[in-house]
């Protein structure tokens, strides 16, 4: 067995570089596959493919463990894979509802995964977030598979296990955003390019064209972020002619243009007037939606229908100052930064040792790959000014994860070096002491935890740093020191992130920290859901928060100066002094700028928004609350959550419900979710995610009541609705708003406010 194949087993002088392309292997009898598939290959330790499979049972239950606290998770989304089950209309547009008025704004691969389970299992929080869970355990096995190719077993476990406790990666494997497709995408692309790379066999590189194509449908120009570093390393290190080199790539890009582009082409060339809007987008136009809002947008900031409509670039002021130190920050540094240090010094090291080795070496077209989709996607995470959330950063974490585990199985093998010796140890040193900085932004959440990692990293460093001396099982105890120590921040968290539930449109990993950005805006206070801390203006306990920083305050309310920053007019229909004394009652002086979304209350010009609920113990951002009194019988959806909605608000709702094409119509898609979800009937998102699209006009709305199409309108929250927020003011929900209530009769079910579309007002004809 030789030094390269034995891993963290191996002593002695560094090996030789293996050979750029792997030696065609004998197809195995069938009898011995299963053998092969416990045992693995005849090079590895006989303890690896144990450790494989044992490391993939332990993820399934982190990842399964109390899935369904969770609820529907994101209703958003949840509300589009059911309309998805009824109906496959629904289903290949990605349609917020099965009457089919409006999209989410994305692409709708995601969806159908979810879609299909719930079209075999019946509606439920499981059938739709186990196919999640189950892309993360697929997505820590090809990792590892990955690694394993070009290195030890050693590193593909340490790179597997690494990206199984990244807190970021547990949130959204357990959760139904884009971001768990996305990623498991991106990493089967990247096996195909290191696959391709050994023999420069066309046919993985067209397979990571198609992955790139099907990530394109998962989350539009996200998935494109890593192209460039890989096609350059494709390019230069591929053993064929140059020639042929260029001629494959063509090849791959033609696989993603159709793999990407087929959907694309349907939608864009189907007639507008029976397909749904394409949500997101401000003329019904899928590629508008993706080259601006959910493409350029995101970089520069110009947004238009977002959260605070088009400003334009103002380095990231709505959503966290930008900068080389973004990823670092309070807000996001325990979602991803645990291991990003060492991940920056040990490609540093990766690329030094295999600086030598000839054009086609795999190892450091390997560290290439891997090191330039890290790059990239972290300038990009820093610097982008548009719409950012601590979630985005899964994308990072298989990267960082594949790093880490190439770069320290490197390291040990050479460890009988000063260099490589000092290298490992320095990076196990700085990783612990980051890790005490990150844990120390919590600090009364198990506090022995950070001195436990600091000092074990310490002196793990300290014994790694004689590695010259040392052998046999002192190293290896040093050694599994290190990397416990290393593991055991992240570890904490996902523990904690596993153990929370985790429900609405902004969602983090962990426990809360001071000095949070949380949502729009950048300022401090730290954001959870249901946790202490929360956005600025936001509070989720008991206690007061100052200056937009909410300190495990807010029950009914005293968020002093809050709201985003305290930004005037940051959001449409905010007042200059919107968003001071935010939060209080669950939305009095509501906590975005001029208690800009309606909860039942009225926005006027100096931000004091009366929330119609009121007492919103859990998230009173936004007026009416967002807790149990804001969420009560039908009560405030808007942008974080669907409501919670009463036994005799459904009955209301499903009464004749096969009449109607849509049960009822509310302002915004979260609003409209909630409801949907609740009595499984099509609820139509007026305005989509913002309540800022144009759809439908008024003239289609009043089209569809004269046909009978809707029953009611429910006016209790949402974003947009009644004159505030996105699309208040002039814009096509505030015209529908204003319609409705001047036209049509008024209904109070258990505290919800709707409005009967079948029965005209008393003072109308």
């Amino acid at each position: 067995m030789t030094t390269y194949d034995q891993g963290f087993r191996a002593a002695g002088p560094p090996p030789p570089t293996p050979p750029a392309s792997l030696p065609a292997r004998p197809e195995a009898p069938a009898g011995s596959r299963l053998a092969r598939a416990w045992r693995g290959r005849p090079e590895d330790p006989r303890w690896a493919r144990p450790a494989l499979w044992g490391l993939l049972a332990v993820t399934t239950v982190l990842y399964l463990w109390s899935l369904g606290a969770s609820g529907y998770a994101n209703q958003f989304y949840s509300a589009a894979v059911q309309a998805g089950s009824e109906s496959w209309k629904a289903f290949f547009f990605g349609s917020s509802d099965a009457g089919n008025s409006i999209t989410v704004d994305k692409p709708p691969a995601a969806l159908w995964p979810m879609a299909l389970s719930v079209r075999l299992f019946g509606l439920s929080s499981w059938a739709i977030l186990v196919p999640e869970a189950l892309m993360g355990v697929a997505t820590v096995g090809l990792l590892y598979a990955a690694v394993r190719r070009r290195f030890s077993a050693a590193a593909g476990l340490i790179a597997a296990a690494t990206l199984a406790v990244t807190p970021v990666a547990a949130l959204m494997f357990r959760f139904n955003n884009p971001d768990a497709l996305l990623c498991l995408l991106m990493v089967a692309a990247v096996y195909c390019v290191l696959r391709a790379l050994e023999d420069a066999r066309t046919k993985w590189l067209v397979l990571a064209g198609v992955c790139f194509g099907f990530a394109f449908l998962t989350k539009t120009l996200q998935a494109w972020l890593i192209l460039p570093p890989l096609a350059v390393v494709y390019a230069v290190c591929a053993p064929a002619k140059l020639g042929r080199r260029i001629g494959q790539l063509l090849l791959a890009g033609v696989a993603m243009v159709v793999s990407g582009g087929w959907w694309v082409a349907i939608v864009e060339l189907w007639p507008k007037s029976s397909r749904p809007y394409i949500g997101g987008s401000q003329n019904n136009s899928f590629l508008e939606l993706t080259f601006g809002y959910n493409g350029l947008g995101r970089i520069n900031g110009n947004e238009t229908g977002s959260v605070g409509g088009g400003g334009g670039g103002n380095g990231g002021g709505r959503w966290g100052e930008t900068g080389i130190d973004r990823l670092f920050g309070s807000d996001m540094g325990g979602q991803i930064a645990w291991l990003l240090p060492a991940a920056f010094v040990l490609l540093l090291a990766g690329i030094w040792l295999t600086w030598r080795a000839e054009r086609t070496d795999t190892r450091r077209a390997a560290f290439l790959v891997w090191g330039g989709a890290m790059l990239m996607t972290f300038a990009t995470f820093s610097f982008m000014s548009g719409i950012f959330h601590q979630y985005y950063n899964i994308a990072l974490a298989p990267y960082i994860a594949a790093i880490v585990g190439m770069g320290a199985a490197m390291l040990w093998e050479r460890r009988t070096t000063v260099a490589a010796s000092m290298v490992l140890a320095a990076t196990v040193a700085v990783t612990a002491v980051w890790s005490y900085v990150l844990l120390n932004r919590s600090p009364d959440w198990h506090p022995w935890l950070r001195w436990a990692v600091l000092i074990g990293g310490l002196a793990a460093a300290a014994g790694l740093s004689a590695g010259a001396r040392l052998g046999g099982r002192p190293a290896l105890g040093l050694a599994g020191l290190g990397l416990a120590a290393s593991l055991a921040g992240p570890l904490a968290y996902t523990l904690n992130t596993v153990d929370t539930p985790h429900r609405g449109s902004i969602v983090t990993a962990g426990p809360a920290v001071s000095g949070g950005m949380g949502g729009p805006g950048g300022g401090p206070g730290g954001f959870r859901d249901g946790a202490n801390g929360g956005p600025p203006g936001i509070g989720n306990g008991n206690g007061q928060g100052q200056n937009g920083q909410a300190q495990n305050g807010g029950q009914n309310g005293q968020a002093q100066n809050g709201g985003p920053g305290g930004q005037p007019g940051t959001v449409p229909g905010g007042g200059q002094q919107g968003g001071q004394n935010g939060g209080q009652n669950g939305g009095q002086n509501g906590g975005f700028p001029g208690g800009g979304f309606p909860g039942g209350g009225q926005t006027q010009q100096n931000g004091s928004g009366q929330g119609q609920n009121g007492q919103g113990n859990r998230l009173s951002m936004l007026p009416g609350g967002m807790g149990e009194g804001g969420r009560r019988g039908g009560g405030m959806g808007g942008l974080l959550d669907g409501p919670d909605v009463s036994s005799k608000v459904k009955a209301a709702l499903e009464r004749n419900s096969g009449d109607y094409t849509w049960v009822a119509a509310a302002i915004g898609s979260q609003n409209a979710a909630g409801y949907q979800l609740a009595t499984e009937e099509p609820v139509m998102a007026i305005g989509g995610f913002n309540g800022s699209d144009p759809s439908p006009t008024l003239a289609q709305f009043k089209e569809y009541v004269e046909q009978g199409r809707i029953h009611y309108f429910i006016s209790s929250g949402g974003m947009g609705g009644m004159g505030g927020g996105p699309g208040g003011g002039n814009g096509t929900s505030a015209q529908i708003s204003s319609w409705i209530q001047a036209n049509f009769k008024k209904v109070t079910v258990d505290g919800a406010t709707l409005y009967d579309l079948t029965q005209k007002a008393s003072n109308k004809s």
